[in-house]
């Protein structure tokens, strides 16, 4: 077992060798020589460009990605008093995917390339500001203002997929909501960064209010909290940075539910003591899990949506098992 005090550098540890994973790992396999000595080279030079145009950006959204995962899961876990608690509960990451199905099935990401990331921030936002106009009353209220967000974007999906107005848009449509971090490029990491790094700041003003929500609602209004500003900060930071992301990415699930999880035994149960760790441990989860997608010999790249949840799910019922036998 890792102690406490040896937590911090196995996570730094662990990151730092996820992301020379990620650079070093592709389709095309460049020795690590090659791939420093292509930095003092004249540029521009194959490996270079391999490294710099395609694995950089995919590396860089991994982390991106999953650390704002790893982070809105803690957040909400804490907001809500809820282990369940990630951010597809409150609508966010549906609303981010049915806006980007949307600009496909107008064709609008054909003629514009950010289409798709942009309107997939839109449809984040617009999913949130529905989850907090209908839950004001509480937090049970928002958890089942969130569900039935969730249950209308995905509503809008099936129906974007079902009248699809040919195969082929039917079949990207599909494969975009199977989440990936092939293909991507800086426009996309430079769409998304902002908004992200905006989410963060909205979720990092939380933590004071995260830890006196532990004591209850009532107590933490005596204490001069307020409730509203709180629910405002983790909805609209969730929604900026998860919304971002997953307008980037495509649908990517667990991360949020396991990363909290994970680290909570080596760094308590303070939820302004786990939010950064989670953000950490997000990034972690989600650059070896896009390295596993690389080097699975398959004929056709895994998606990492499809492996995060092939992870995450028995994850998921031993959590669910583990809190039957907590429970009086």
């Amino acid at each position: 077992m890792v102690g406490r005090a040896a937590w911090p550098l196995l996570t730094a540890v662990l990151l730092v060798v996820g992301v020379l994973l990620s650079l070093g790992t592709g389709r095309v396999w460049l020795d690590p020589a090659v791939l420093a000595g292509s930095l003092f080279e004249p540029k521009p030079n194959l490996p270079w460009l391999i490294l710099s145009e395609l694995r950089m950006p995919r590396t860089v959204l991994a982390v991106l990605a999953g650390a704002t995962l790893g982070l809105a899961g803690a957040a909400l876990q804490g907001l809500l008093r809820n282990p369940l608690a990630e951010p597809g509960l409150l609508g966010v990451s549906p609303g981010a995917a049915l806006g980007a199905v949307i600009a496909i099935y107008f064709g609008l990401s054909g003629s514009f390339a950010l289409a798709t990331p942009m309107l997939g921030i839109a449809g984040a936002l617009a999913a949130a500001s529905l989850t907090l106009m209908a839950g004001r009353g509480g937090t049970l209220t928002m958890i089942l203002a969130g569900v039935a967000v969730s249950g209308l974007m995905a509503a809008g999906l099936s129906l974007a997929l079902n009248f699809a107005p040919n195969p082929y848009a039917a079949y990207e449509m599909t494969i975009w909501l199977l989440g990936s971090l092939a293909d991507r490029d800086w426009s996309q990491v430079l769409l998304a960064a902002p908004f992200i790094l905006a989410g963060w700041v909205c979720l990092a003003l939380t933590a004071r209010d995260l830890d006196a929500l532990t004591l209850g609602e009532a107590q933490a209004q005596s204490l001069g909290i307020d409730l509203s500003r709180t629910r405002f900060l983790a909805l609209a930071g969730t929604a900026l940075s998860v919304g971002a992301a997953t307008a980037v990415t495509g649908t990517i699930g667990f991360i949020g539910l396991l990363a909290p999880h994970l680290v909570r035994p080596f760094v308590g149960h303070q939820p302004s003591r786990v939010l950064l760790p989670s953000a950490l441990f997000g990034a972690i989860l989600l650059l070896f899990a896009d390295v596993a997608t690389r080097i699975i010999p398959t004929a056709q790249e895994v998606k990492l949506g499809v492996l995060t949840s092939l992870v995450g799910t028995p994850f998921f019922f031993w959590l669910v098992a583990r809190l039957r036998r907590m429970s009086p």
